[in-house]
């Protein structure tokens, strides 16, 4: 059974966009009840990007702290460093090297890596030549990792999100 890493941009997006709190409330009582289930979840140093805001969408994180993030294990830490290698030694320039590795972006794919039944969830597409910016899809597929954009894993899911009466 497959289960949802999710991608800082998944909330984020989701909050600012189509999925705003007050307007699809079942987007996020969705997430509640698949991370319930184990089925989605996404990591601490994705909670601390949430935390440099201080919206509705940071205190729906924090009530989730110990829930949905979960702390990075010995296993995703160990294959952090290839995350690392690959994406330095990629045609990528500098500042987008530095941008991608200062955020939870390496840990995300390492986690996902060194748990094969792990989905990485993102917003972001693949850019064949894409230079000035890496992007998750671009390092997993290098590395191995399965991604998914959000749309595929609640469509892959059968999520439904209906109006009430």
């Amino acid at each position: 059974m497959t289960a949802y890493l999710l991608d800082t941009n998944t909330l984020i997006q989701a909050k600012n966009e189509y999925y705003d709190f007050s307007v699809c409330p079942g987007f996020w009582d969705w997430l509640d009840v698949m991370s319930d289930a184990g089925r989605v979840f996404s990591i601490e140093p994705v909670l601390n990007e949430l935390r440099e805001g201080s919206d509705e969408l940071t205190a729906w994180a924090e009530d989730r702290a110990e829930t949905l993030f979960r702390p990075v294990d010995t296993h995703s830490a160990a294959e952090i460093a290839n995350v690392v290698g690959w994406v330095q030694a990629g045609d990528f320039k500098e500042e987008a090297k530095r941008d991608f590795l200062a955020k939870a972006d390496p840990i995300l794919i390492a986690y996902a890596k060194s748990h094969p039944n792990v989905t990485l969830a993102t917003h972001e597409v693949h850019i064949p030549g894409e230079r000035k910016k890496v992007k998750i899809p671009t390092v997993c597929r290098a590395m191995g990792v399965t991604c998914i954009r959000t749309f595929g894993m609640l469509a892959a899911e059968n999520a439904r999100f209906i109006l009430g009466s």
